[in-house]
């Protein structure tokens, strides 16, 4: 029984793929075959590895049409094809939103969602002239299906990426397939940043059912699992991706209330 996820001569895009949740990506895709191209504004410490092979790296902003051009370019020369593209790449510094400067926040939506439809059309205009199309994957974030304060225009482009993912599943089909991912609370190297020590990882933790933080690796399976032919019917999808949510904050403070 042939291995529906062996992902061996395919071509694979991971934008942000040297860190965090872009490195689990692009781990899981290499030790299942692939190769692997990554890009960053920075170069990566050390490169994602997996499955005896190394990704290969680009440097480019992603917020410029011409860079994302070079990505392509690059990946073209030395593969010729390109069969996944994983739009992962994204982030926001915490801002008020009351205060915020229209200049930060238009920054943080062409990083978010004018970036991933940018890459994705380029991809696009390459998967089309493929015999096998191609596969388009947006990581989106729990921020655009609950309130995200301190990241209201991150929280607000999150939610118009997965919108973005249906029309280009209808309108892109049937050569290729575009889905997302709503990442829930993720553990990566940078974690203490936003959830503390170990003692307030842990407190987090025990909001989330599965009782714990998501890893990079868990995104990795997800998308690893849409590129595959195990999902050849799914398209304009959004996976939630979340441990099972986030237990409402009302159910402690009616027990604090009762005792």
């Amino acid at each position: 029984m042939p291995d529906s996820l062996d992902m061996s001569g395919k071509v694979v895009i991971v934008t942000g793929g040297g860190r965090g949740v872009g490195r689990g990506i692009s781990t899981r895709f290499l030790e299942a075959g692939a190769s692997v191209v990554i890009c960053g504004r920075k170069d990566p410490e050390e490169l994602p590895s997996g499955g005896g092979r190394e990704a290969l790296f680009t440097p480019a902003d992603v917020r410029e049409i011409e860079q994302i051009d070079g990505v392509v370019a690059f990946t073209l020369e030395r593969y010729g094809r390109i069969d996944v593209l994983v739009n992962n790449a994204g982030g926001a510094p915490e801002a008020e939103a009351a205060t915020v400067s229209p200049r930060f926040s238009e920054s943080v939506i062409r990083l978010n969602l004018t970036a991933p439809l940018n890459f994705a059309q380029r991809a696009n205009a390459v998967m089309q002239g493929q015999e096998e199309g191609g596969i388009i994957i947006n990581i989106s974030s729990v921020s655009g299906i609950r309130p995200s304060p301190g990241t209201a225009a991150y929280g607000a482009a999150k939610a118009g990426l997965v919108s973005l993912t249906q029309t280009l599943a209808l309108e892109w089909a049937p050569r290729v397939r575009v889905n997302a991912i709503t990442a829930g609370m993720i553990r990566t190297e940078l974690a203490h940043l936003h959830y503390g020590d170990e003692a307030s990882i842990a407190r987090i933790s025990a909001t989330v059912p599965l009782g714990r933080l998501g890893e990079p690796r868990d995104v990795g399976d997800v998308c690893l699992f849409l590129a595959s032919p195990l999902s050849s019917y799914i398209s304009g999808s959004n996976i939630l991706m979340h441990g099972g949510g986030e237990k409402p904050a009302f159910l402690d403070a009616a027990k604090n209330t009762s005792s």
